[in-house]
């Protein structure tokens, strides 16, 4: 029996692909920004939308919740489905998805269609980042790969730190229904553009889909990301359900899940052989680490502006655009020094940089300055940036051909999960010692600005574990031939 025939499902990225068309990876760049954008494009509209739809705080969380839990449970199936099928076909079914979602989301009447258009975007966002990823690591050259997944970087980083700022902006002046309005053209165009332009670059498989693995994956995902985001509301006083039970029935799944796809290794649905690549490990748990301070921070500065400082949803907007669009320019710039020098000479600085950033954030008072913000909201930029594309190329450039689809599906799922729990740790640790102050009799902006303190003062403890980490990540063999 030859190699071949013992690996089936391995055919799918096994063979050189051919060159995309100029154009197509700018068009994939785009159209997952714009999908990813959505992500906490709500945030700052959820005030607005609790008016006009006339719902409470926990309901209009669910715009947000609804989005990330879709997303749990679709991307562990983005492995199985990029060697099933086509690039072109995955393609035209997510912009086609995340098209008809904002469609619904932009005519919806009421809080029911509101949801179900934010959970049809989820599906198509979803799909988008495991296939860029994919695609780019089997159409481009190793030597090649950090500059290419320093744009892919741009979407990862910047999309969800921009969101604020983009809301802030259109609600200024226009209703919430803009913020799908303004986007649904530009979904169209893509879709339309890479009907087009989008060839075959993979050759399919047949390979099985485990329904069981399926269910595990969706109850192990979305009980974890549902349970880790309803902490911080827990903290506060306001829950449907405990906190530990979707935690707990998550825990439950994902020990059933990983030794489920174990057991079934080159059929699995996420094969998590590729952990058996230290590179990949290491690379993924920075990844994760990064994220959880990304959006840990996303979630507490608008709080500690707009409650503490007094700011406005638009200045509060403003402040985080700075940090947002350093991310974007230095990532091209990244990826060409990690062609170059490999990943150790940037992710090192780079958790030094975002460690001492976050140590900084934790002295922020009811008496700091906005431009004092705004400069270490910068710092901590740069910082993030120095680390997201050399781990990103170290983790994927690392895996075999036959791997990529599956490790871009565990990339992208441990940064929804490190996403959920940086912001249930960071939320909660800030709303205990918020609820603290104010009992001792500190007023709420002082009681707040104590709150933040003592977050930030973790997120600073967990940045400086990333630091030893960071010693040990090297240079995928792959990217050193």
């Amino acid at each position: 029996m030859t190699t071949e025939q013992t690996r089936p499902t391995e055919t799918a990225t096994e063979t050189a692909a051919p060159a995309l068309p100029r154009g197509v990876v700018p068009l994939l760049v785009v159209s997952a920004f714009v999908v990813i954008l959505n992500e906490t494009i709500m945030g700052v509209a959820l005030p607005q939308l609790m008016t006009d739809l006339e719902i409470s705080a926990a309901r209009a969380q669910w715009l947000t919740s609804a989005f990330l839990l879709t997303m749990a449970v679709v991307i562990p199936l983005t492995g199985w489905l990029l060697q099933r099928f086509h690039v072109r076909t995955v393609f035209l079914v997510a912009m086609t998805t995340f098209s008809l979602g904002t469609l619904l989301a932009a005519v919806s009447p009421g809080f029911g269609l509101l949801v179900t258009g934010r959970v049809v975007q989820a599906v198509g966002t979803a799909i988008m980042m495991p296939l860029l990823m994919t695609t780019i690591l089997t159409t481009v050259a190793p030597e090649r790969r950090g500059r290419m997944m320093g744009t892919i970087s741009i979407v990862i980083s910047v999309a969800p730190a921009i969101g604020p700022t983009v809301s802030g902006l259109i609600l200024q002046d226009l209703g919430w229904r803009w913020m799908f309005w303004i986007v649904l053209p530009i979904a169209l165009t893509s879709l339309a553009l890479g009907a087009v332009w989008v060839r075959n670059v993979t050759t399919p498989g047949r390979p099985p889909l485990d329904v069981l693995s399926v269910v595990l994956s969706a109850v192990a995902f979305a009980g974890l990301i549902y349970g880790l985001s309803s902490i911080g509301e827990s903290a506060a006083g306001h829950i449907p359900v405990a906190p530990w039970i979707p935690v707990t029935v998550g825990a439950i799944g994902l020990v059933a899940f990983v030794a489920r796809q174990l057991a079934l290794r080159e059929r699995a649905l996420m094969d998590l052989r590729a952990f058996g690549t230290p590179a990949f490990s290491i690379a993924v748990g920075l990844v994760a680490v990064s994220m959880m301070a990304l959006f840990g921070t996303l979630i507490l500065l608008p709080i500690y502006l707009q409650t503490v400082l007094g700011r406005t949803t638009l200045e509060t907007g403003l402040v985080l655009l700075p940090g947002g669009l350093t991310m974007g320019l230095l990532a091209p710039v990244v990826g060409r020094l990690f062609d170059r020098h490999g990943p150790r000479p940037l992710v090192v600085p780079g958790a030094v940089v975002a460690s001492a950033a976050l140590w900084a954030m934790s002295l922020l008072d009811v008496d700091t300055a906005l431009g004092v913000v705004v400069a270490i909201h910068v710092v901590l930029s740069i910082g993030l940036a120095l680390m997201f594309t050399p781990l990103l190329t170290s983790a994927l450039g690392s895996l075999p051909q036959h791997l990529y689809s599956h490790g871009s599906a565990i990339v992208g799922t441990a940064q929804q999960v490190a996403g959920a729990a940086g912001t249930a740790l960071f939320i909660t640790v800030m709303t205990r010692r918020s609820a603290a102050e104010l009992e001792a009799g500190l007023g709420t902006a002082a009681a707040t600005a104590e709150g933040v303190h003592a977050a930030l003062l973790w997120g600073g403890i967990i940045s400086a574990v990333a630091i030893v980490v960071a010693l040990f990540v090297r240079r995928p063999q792959a990217l050193s031939d």
